[in-house]
């Protein structure tokens, strides 16, 4: 295991990196020993540190000394700033940034040479262990850093690794797609409120199927067109809303949004690759 024995520091303690930290303690990944905590506001700090006995500093340059292995969780626009703080003690360290549309040339220019960067795109289900995260491979890593990223962003669900160059795709598929399926959620249960369910059931009936769908497929490796046919039988009921899905370009609708939002975070990733954000 590549992460064992590291001690790893998290410079912003917010929900993303809370979902990392519970998800390694607990797989057993890591002790709480082994990490570390800092952030701007002090009682989510102190919150955060009761609720998992890490460690927690208020001084960012502190917890980079002290870390292995630096899980950069702030927001992007004061990235900069941080950056500029740790650089003098971030020699030979492994430097991880979640932080959205920042590209790694922008973070590498304020870092010394030595410091060694992982780009890594996590999306919301990340915070209840469900979560769909991408690596991005980088130039000048050590032999067992790549596989340091793989093992911390396991412990909050699946990860795949590609050239950074393809995450503006998975900000547009996995990044934003949490919102795409929550309004068919939200519609479906919406369609049962129509014909006479109460909100309640109609909304359980929703999300279980939508939870139930994704987990057989996930499970079985079943493509979703064999899980289509399986339910759709000649002449039923299935085939006619899968007929009405059609007519309304269900997934004209679906491929489009991934392509539109794709577009935006190549967007503002551009704005990012300011150095002066």
């Amino acid at each position: 295991m590549a992460l064992k024995g590291k001690k790893l520091g998290f410079i912003g303690a917010g929900n993303m990196a809370e979902a990392i930290i519970r998800g390694l303690l607990s797989t057993g990944a890591l002790s709480a020993d082994q990490i570390s905590a800092s952030d701007v506001r002090q009682d989510r700090l102190d919150e955060i540190a009761k609720r998992y006995k890490i460690h927690s500093l208020s001084d960012n340059p502190l917890l980079v000394k002290r870390s292995d292995v630096v899980i950069l969780s702030v927001k992007p626009q004061v990235m900069a700033g941080v950056l500029k703080e740790v650089a003098p003690v971030a020699e030979e360290k492994l430097v991880i940034s979640i932080a959205a549309g920042i590209p790694t040339a922008f973070i590498r220019r304020l870092l010394p040479k030595s410091a060694r960067l992982i780009r890594v795109m996590p999306n919301a289900p990340a915070l209840v262990l469900e979560g769909a995260t991408a690596v991005a491979r980088s130039g000048g890593l050590d032999a067992g850093d790549l596989e340091t990223a793989q093992e911390i962003f396991s412990a909050i669900g699946k990860v795949v690794v590609l050239e950074e160059t393809l995450l503006d795709v998975v900000t547009g598929l996995s990044g934003s797609g949490p919102a795409y399926v929550a309004m068919v959620i939200e519609a479906l249960a919406d369609g049962g409120v129509k014909l006479g369910l109460d909100r309640q059931t109609a909304m359980t009936l929703a999300v279980q199927t939508v939870l139930g769908s994704a987990k057989l497929l996930s499970e079985t490796g079943m493509h979703p067109g064999q899980l289509k046919d399986m339910v759709a039988s000649p002449g039923g009921t299935t085939i006619a809303g899968i007929s009405a899905l059609e007519e309304n370009g269900l997934r004209h609708a679906l491929i489009a949004a991934v392509e539109r939002a794709t577009r935006r975070s190549a967007e503002l990733g551009q704005k990012g690759d300011d150095p002066h954000p």
